[in-house]
């Protein structure tokens, strides 16, 4: 994530790869041209005009977390409940604030906040220059899946602290990268994948960038729209 903020857009490992290393999880593409999205093995692509597809085999990520979703803990939510209330009732759930969990949501949404970043040219800009103009998306009573992390306050810089999850409806239509929501009903399922495994890229981006002296936390909140909170 800390190349991420620096530029770092190039491809460095395929969508096929990525698949034998995980069914579910989030991150972005080749010169972050917008979000991705898997679960149930299933993986999307999802473009800043708002189009979804599933993903090509061959396509390249810069980044990207993933692994195998084994929930371990599943509830109903029968109200609704704002994106900061149900943050709040899932942190009274877990055992540690100092593990990784992997986030599941499905239901019906009173509203879903949205955000995709649109491809980069070179010279790349910083992730928080190229999300200045990403467009936003508001999805009104709609149904669909969340799916992301809750990572613990250590990763930040390897991942994105706190919450981050990625949406996609369920007629394929719409989603992105959440920025707020109000859940109507549906399920959380949560997972406590128990190892981190770490790819590094060795793309020219990647070795020359200069990963030191910058406010990683601050520019993650200003580029993810609040995602680390």
């Amino acid at each position: 994530m800390s190349a991420l903020l620096d530029g770092v857009y190039e491809g460095s490992m395929t969508m096929k790869e990525l698949a034998r290393h995980g069914d579910f999880g989030l991150g972005t593409f080749d010169e972050l041209d917008g979000e991705l999205i898997a679960f149930d093995g299933e993986f999307y692509h999802l473009r800043h005009d708002g189009s979804v597809n599933p993903v090509h085999a061959e396509e390249m990520t810069p980044f990207a977390s993933v692994t195998y979703f084994q929930p371990e803990t599943t509830f109903t939510i029968d109200r609704p409940m704002s994106r900061t209330d149900l943050e709040a009732l899932i942190d009274g759930l877990l055992p540690s604030e100092n593990l990784f969990y992997a986030l599941r949501m499905d239901g019906q949404f009173e509203q879903v906040v949205t955000r995709t970043v649109t491809k980069q040219k070179r010279p790349y800009p910083t992730l928080v220059e190229a999300t200045k103009s990403q467009p936003v998306f508001t999805l009104n009573q709609v149904e669909g899946t969340m799916a992301g992390f809750r990572m613990p306050a250590f990763a930040q810089g390897l991942s994105v602290a706190g919450y981050h999850l990625h949406f996609v409806d369920d007629d394929r239509t719409g989603g992105g990268h959440v920025l707020d929501f109000t859940l109507l009903g549906g399920t959380v399922q949560i997972g406590q994948p128990a190892e981190l495994h770490l790819h590094f890229p060795e793309t020219a981006g990647f070795m020359n960038a200069d990963l030191t002296g910058r406010d990683v936390a601050g520019e993650i909140e200003i580029a993810e729209g609040g995602a680390s909170r």
